[in-house]
């Protein structure tokens, strides 16, 4: 789903954070607001999330123009505890209480050791590593996971049990970069991927295991963030506000010394680039290793976009009058 392109131009990332900020002005959305989104999607591109990247802009600016997301939204904690706390997305996108809930996360746990936040009310929150990421580098680790509104109908697939299933994992390094898993559970079972009958005989534990993590992003990203299992219990504002998302911290230095654990993470990563890469891959390398090396080479040489993402972005810069730096 995020192999970089073989084909593709080089675009630089000040250049692309720029168009989409320009794009979501141009829909009504705050200044502010844009800038961040704009540097959220660029930074997924640059670790080659393109998936929940800029060609995610597109998507989003449908959501409003259909209005089924406030461009405007007002996002306030809504209840609070020493150690938790939730946030109200107010029927926007899910970005905006989602980087609220990590550093409220990120405040409590270095206080009192452990924090939980949900949020709730809004649509897509982009990927879990963007949030996870917020909370490592603050020297904690982290668990992020976010479930929306299930449409199961009778005799579907088993799959269909685990949702969207995205969520990411967290712990901070010393002089390596942190290990960030950021995947979704089952998107390798997705209907209309081309192996998923031949996963289901040939790995049949594997595909369990996907649907039980992915039962987990629901039960704690879902149903404890107001989305419920059945459809017609849903009360919503703004359609599109269907999904929650839930964030756990925990601050090192409250189980051992934070240069003693870094240094065992540091070990550990370094043992792991000496062993020998998977089946038809040519490195080995820690969960979020790849996406790191990506990130310091792209700001340098520049994001790879890929003809398909960069006509997708060039059709909606002409829809808005935006224009697009390729």
């Amino acid at each position: 789903m995020n192999t970089p392109p073989e084909t593709f131009i080089r675009v630089q990332s000040p250049l692309l954070e720029a168009f989409v900020s320009d794009c979501f002005l141009a829909v009504g959305m705050s200044g502010e607001h844009a800038s961040q989104m704009a540097g959220w999607l660029t930074a997924n591109d640059l670790r080659g999330v393109f998936s929940h990247g800029t060609r995610q802009t597109v998507a989003y600016v449908r959501h409003f123009q259909k209005e089924e997301l406030n461009v405007t939204p007002n996002v306030q904690v809504v209840s609070e505890t020493a150690v938790t706390a939730t946030v109200d997305g107010d029927g926007g996108l899910g970005y905006f209480p989602s980087f609220a809930a990590a550093n409220l996360a990120v405040q409590k746990a270095k206080e009192h050791g452990v924090a939980n936040v949900i949020t709730r009310n809004h649509g897509h929150f982009g990927a879990a590593g963007l949030w996870s990421r917020v909370i490592v580098g603050a020297d904690l680790i982290a668990y992020v996971t976010s479930g929306a509104q299930l449409q199961m109908q009778p005799g579907a697939p088993h799959r269909h049990a685990a949702g969207g299933s995205p969520m990411s994992f967290a712990a901070p390094a010393g002089e390596e970069p942190p290990i960030i898993a950021d995947f979704g559970a089952v998107h390798d079972l997705y209907d209309g991927e081309p192996h998923v009958k031949a996963i289901e005989m040939l790995a049949p534990s594997a595909t369990y295991r996907s649907i039980g993590l992915g039962s987990f992003c629901q039960t704690l990203g879902g149903f404890l963030c107001g989305v419920p299992a059945a459809p017609e219990r849903a009360k919503r504002e703004w359609p599109g506000a269907n999904q929650g998302a839930f964030m756990t911290a925990h601050d090192v230095s409250h189980y051992m010394p934070l240069d003693d654990f870094k240094r065992e993470v540091d070990d550990y990563i370094r043992q792991v680039r000496q062993l020998a890469p998977i089946t038809n891959q040519s490195d080995t390398e820690v969960a979020g290793g790849m996406e790191a090396k990506r990130e310091r080479l792209w700001r340098e040489e520049g994001v790879p976009v890929g003809p398909a993402h960069a006509e997708a972005l060039r059709e909606l810069g002409q829809k808005l009058g935006v224009a697009a730096p390729f």
